[in-house]
């Protein structure tokens, strides 16, 4: 009965623009409902957005805890810098296959608003986890930990999108992935700047430096994911309450993966998914190590070590919507691409070979980065069917993954060994490959007619002209 009244309520109120929802002939009888309590309302999609955007919060936070906490992980738990990037490596292996099948699970196993409670559910238990681990100054529980907060974090990241797309259609996609974004990379900036202080504050407390507190800092840290959680549960009920008012389909994911398209996929696809591996290997094991990097070289206090390791994402926070409207309005993907490679081989340089301000070199590295992941990433859907889309981006956040588990592996060995400088000049060796790569797709690209570097006039005339032969 109380479905029929909400129903009723519902279709007696306003639409978006002011107007009623139907005509004389649709209108029931009953008070209209207030707009935030309306799920065909602008301003509860706003409301639900809120949640949408603070549901990965928790999940981007805890990421690169380890990063912020460097000096204290090494020194508190006696590790090596090869055992300290094993972290993040753990976080990556199960991502390697996950990317395949988060979108399945969601659309076939558990559904939208089922899956998204388990996935922040593992993220929340592996935060605990690796809390404890520390607790117990137990390494091997805490890659445990890591393991299982990565089974989460990227699926939870799917499901964001997917709820994403089921509430906002159209232009207002592109608004809220870029203020999703804006979120997760402002969940990191304030985990690098926060945590060295939560860290201080329980070591007064237990009264001293050591792994207890390191421990207690992370449990802490956990609470976001608690929060997250909140945001996975509370999204679920609104999205049912809406599918039972408005009478609409549960969300679905949309990825469908066939492993059998790999073989099919051009060689165009293959340059990209080589770009993305080589680009992004330089910028995330950079981050978690950055820390040390900066109190050695630059003499930094470890606060000013922290604050200059997060400008990236402190810049890719408000960079990203408005370098993604630019690439958007001029089109010249390929073009972009080269000069945010280009731009973070500079970055990369000037911190390897030159005692600059750091401050310039990190500035310009948060601005490259967020302009790459707004050129590249869109040039998928520019290079194959849409119906193969869900395998090429699955297998390409699969080879991200793996690159990452590697390079982590691999950067912390050539520290322990070698120093900063030789990882350093290891790290520009992996964005020339990227260059090079990109070089290459510009060439290949225009021998095959140049469709990945048109400008967006050119774009928008042959879509328009697609879609008048279609019908």
């Amino acid at each position: 009965m109380a479905d029929i009244e909400e129903r009723r309520s519902l279709l007696g109120g306003e639409g978006d623009d002011g107007s009623p929802s139907g005509g004389p002939a649709d209108r029931a009888p009953g008070r209209p409902m207030p707009a935030i309590c309306d799920p065909a309302h602008l301003l509860h999609r706003v409301v639900v957005l809120g949640f949408m955007c603070f549901l990965g919060f928790g999940s981007y936070f805890c990421y690169d805890n380890p990063a912020a906490l460097q000096t204290q992980v090494l020194q508190d738990l006696n590790l090596n810098t090869a055992e300290f990037m094993q972290l993040y490596a753990w976080y990556s292996w199960p991502n390697v296959i996950l990317c395949f099948f988060g979108g399945f699970l969601l659309d076939r196993v558990f559904g939208i608003r089922l899956g998204t409670i388990i996935f922040s559910l593992f993220v929340c238990v592996g935060q605990v986890i690796f809390a404890t681990g520390a607790l117990l100054n137990r390494y091997w529980l805490m890659e445990c930990g890591r393991f299982v907060f990565g089974i989460g974090g990227e699926s939870l990241a799917v499901a964001q999108n997917t709820y994403a797309v089921n509430w906002f259609k159209g232009k207002e996609l592109n608004l809220v992935f870029g203020l999703q974004l804006s979120m997760a990379r402002l969940g990191s900036t304030v985990n690098m700047n926060i945590m060295g202080w939560v860290y201080s504050r329980v070591a007064d407390l237990v009264g001293s430096p050591g792994y207890t507190a390191l421990g207690g800092s992370l449990m802490i840290a956990g609470v976001t994911c608690l929060f997250s959680l909140g945001c996975a549960l509370v999204l679920g009920f609104l999205d049912r309450r809406a599918e039972r008012i408005l009478n609409k389909e549960q969300g679905k994911a949309g990825e469908v993966i066939q492993l059998t398209d790999v073989k099919d996929f051009p060689f165009p696809l293959w340059l990209i998914f080589l770009i993305c591996v080589c680009y992004y290997v330089a910028i995330f094991p950079f981050i978690g190590l950055g820390q040390v990097f900066f109190i050695e070289k630059f003499n930094f206090s470890p606060a000013e070590a922290r604050a200059v390791n997060s400008i990236v994402y402190i810049i890719s926070a408000p960079a990203s919507p408005i370098l993604g409207f630019m690439v958007d309005r001029t089109g010249r993907n390929v073009i972009w691409v080269i000069t945010a490679v280009a731009a973070t081989l500079a970055a990369h340089m000037m911190l390897a070979f030159t005692f600059w301000n750091p401050w310039i070199a990190m500035s310009l590295l948060g601005v490259s980065y967020s302009l790459l992941a707004c050129a590249l990433w869109p040039m998928v859907a520019f290079v194959v069917p849409e119906h193969q889309l869900g395998t090429a981006y699955g297998f390409m956040q699969s080879i991200q993954n793996l690159g990452l588990a590697l390079i982590a592996m691999a950067a912390g060995a050539i520290l322990d060994n070698k120093g900063y400088l030789v990882l350093e000049v290891f790290f520009c060796a992996c964005i020339c490959l990227a260059l090079m790569a990109s070089v290459m797709l510009y060439f290949v690209d225009y021998q095959r007619g140049g469709g990945l570097n048109q400008s967006a006039a050119a774009r928008a005339k042959l879509q328009k002209e697609a879609t008048s032969d279609a019908e």
